[in-house]
């Protein structure tokens, strides 16, 4: 296939991207930073750019993978430019699809966000509703709404995958209220102190960057019937802070009391507070989490290696 990939050079795209063109796929791959790849076509430039847009569409796309964004603490400190990101240049992006004239399948990484704060204390499942509080989560729900309406028009073979936290990112500013999930990998794995932003018994949904990877390439490959919305939450591992940090030390051997608790009760509500979590439709069409919290962990600790960072 011939599959666009926005967010390309991101914490995601980068591996996804590699791993396309591995499997013999015609792969363009567009971020600001786009750096060259053998045989991968690199379009560096915005997805705000109509022009950006048309290079990359110029010789059509089977496949469309949406994975660039402004996130969650970014998107609420410069919603002007979250808004023409987030909604306008992914409406700018469907409409290119159509242009294609292949009803092209239209991968877009929403997220967990979509379904606000303070979540359902019963849980949460497919048949939960829609509550964003957050811009980004807002905008994420505006467009998993715009990829079913154009997949019900059957001008694009769209599927929106609702991402819980991913980690371990790389220590950089990313926007995310949520890198504190990644930071304290960072932390343990150098053994330097590390403060909580939420409490010991916190709760979070969690997945590795290999196993979202894993679903995108899936989701780009499925032939099922898909859900009527076309849209699906990933599985995820739910794991309190403590437990997370005792994994981490054990594998780092490492002393979880490097780690001290400071809780932000906002932080806290938004994400240290996320109940059972039940995802049958996404199991039913293959998707799967990381399996247990220690495979969860190895497989963090195995991206930061290959980030080659100690910061």
């Amino acid at each position: 296939m011939r599959v666009i990939v926005t967010g390309a050079d991101g914490f995601v795209g980068q591996v996804l991207t590699a791993r396309l063109h591995a499997a013999g796929h015609d792969i363009v791959a567009i971020d600001r930073s786009a750096s060259s790849q053998p045989g991968i076509t690199a379009i560096a430039g915005d997805i705000t750019d109509a022009g950006i847009v048309r290079q990359a569409f110029a010789q059509g796309a089977d496949a469309v993978v949406h994975l660039a964004t402004v996130p969650g603490g970014a998107a609420e400190g410069d919603p002007v430019t979250a808004r023409r990101t987030n909604i306008e240049a992914s409406m700018a992006l469907g409409e290119a699809a159509i242009a294609t004239g292949k009803c092209p399948r239209f991968i877009f990484a929403s997220s967990i966000a979509v379904f606000g704060a303070p979540l359902p204390a019963a849980g949460v499942d497919d048949l939960t509703p829609l509550a964003p509080t957050m811009l980004y989560g807002a905008h994420k729900a505006m467009i998993e709404q715009w990829i079913a309406t154009l997949s019900r028009r059957g001008e694009v073979d769209g599927l929106s995958l609702r991402l819980p936290g991913i980690v371990a990112r790389p220590p950089s500013p990313s926007g995310m209220v949520s890198a504190f999930m990644s930071n304290v990998f960072h932390a343990l794995r150098d053994g330097r102190p590390f403060v909580s932003p939420v409490s010991e018994g916190a709760t979070m949904w969690l997945i590795s960057r290999a196993a979202v990877v894993d679903a995108l390439v899936h989701a780009l490959r499925l032939d099922a019937t898909l859900p009527a919305d076309r849209a699906v939450t990933l599985p995820a591992l739910r794991v309190t802070m403590t437990e997370l940090v005792g994994a981490i030390a054990a594998a780092c051997d490492s002393d979880k009391a490097l780690v001290s608790y400071r809780p932000d009760p906002a932080i806290e509500a938004g994400f240290g507070n996320q109940p059972l979590l039940r995802t049958p439709r996404a199991e039913a069409l293959g998707f799967r989490h990381d399996g247990t919290l220690a495979r969860l962990v190895d497989a963090a600790l195995s991206t930061i290696s290959a980030q080659g960072t100690t910061a």
